[in-house]
């Protein structure tokens, strides 16, 4: 059996540069709280995503009560918010609750190699 990664990365503040900012992947990160329900409505259309997407897109679920310092860095004022980071930068910001497709759709923009 091959060993991988797990599809859905958890991140805190130790964590966030080495998984976030500094991955080669892109990397859609997933601002949620225990006590926001469409956030837990979303759970498995994010981890569907994490599977679906892996090798081409890291997630990664970050719950913003235990690290409010990275959600108000990066300006969460709305839940859910999914950031999607490329080299270190956000490329991309989807707030509220979208289909697993339309979020596929959202993401193959960024991680399609470009027409030259």
């Amino acid at each position: 059996m091959l060993s991988r990664a797990p599809a859905l990365i958890g991140l805190n503040d130790e964590n966030f540069a080495s998984e976030v900012l500094s991955s080669s992947l892109p990397v859609l990160v997933d601002f949620w709280a225990p006590w926001c329900g469409p956030c837990r409505v979303m759970i498995p259309t994010i981890e569907t995503l994490a599977a679906e997407l892996a090798g081409e897109v890291k997630v990664a679920k970050l719950n913003i009560d235990q690290h409010e310092q990275l959600a108000t860095q990066y300006n969460i004022r709305a839940l859910p918010t999914l950031l999607l980071f490329r080299q270190g930068q956000v490329v991309d910001e989807i707030v509220g609750v979208m289909s697993i497709a339309a979020l596929i759709d959202r993401l193959n923009a960024w991680i399609q190699p470009q027409a030259a």
